[in-house]
């Protein structure tokens, strides 16, 4: 059974820094499963010294809705996944259905336990990044309270999955379960 481990945290807080290091510790066959998609310069950018950052070590896909499908045709090839990361996965989600649809938080959250009930079917350790985004002020309009309450509600359910927890906090990674 592998130990899936959920690492969270703020914007620029390490997490991903720590999940790379954490995932180069489980053998010399690594993934990076990446969700963001470089809609615009900016991002593009990121992805870019992302990429650069990481090296050679890693073989990156790059796949923004279908995760729990990848996952599991890509179980067993490598020593580690890193799924980086789940927060920009529920951004494309949201955004891939009408806001307004009362059943739109239910069809996301359904991928998530989608994704929950894969993590404890998989052979290969899988680590995952996600942000915390529900610390600071009360959203001002629709879609960012949404976004803001799927966020929260996927971390509980893939914190209960994973074997172990962590919070990132000024680069330092702290062990909650």
């Amino acid at each position: 059974m592998p130990n899936n481990t959920l690492i969270t945290g703020g914007a620029r807080s390490g997490k991903s820094r720590f999940a790379e290091e954490l995932t180069l510790s489980l053998g010399p066959s690594l993934c990076y499963l990446a969700t963001a998609q470089p809609l615009d310069g900016e991002m593009d950018d990121r992805i870019h010294r992302h990429r650069l950052r990481r090296g050679t070590a890693w073989e990156t896909l790059e796949e923004p809705l279908m995760i729990p499908q990848t996952l599991a045709r890509i179980d067993g090839i490598y020593s580690a996944i890193l799924l980086d990361c789940v927060t920009l996965w529920l951004s494309n989600l949201l955004l891939s259905c009408d806001e307004n649809d009362p059943g739109c938080e239910e069809r996301v959250l359904s991928h998530v336990h989608r994704l929950a009930t894969t993590l404890r079917g998989m052979s290969t350790p899988v680590i995952l990044v996600t942000n915390e985004v529900g610390q600071g002020i009360v959203p001002e309009n629709r879609l960012a309270r949404l976004y803001r309450d799927i966020a929260g509600q996927a971390n509980q359910i893939l914190a209960a999955s994973c074997d172990s927890v962590y919070v990132a906090i000024s680069g330092i990674p702290l062990k909650l379960k």
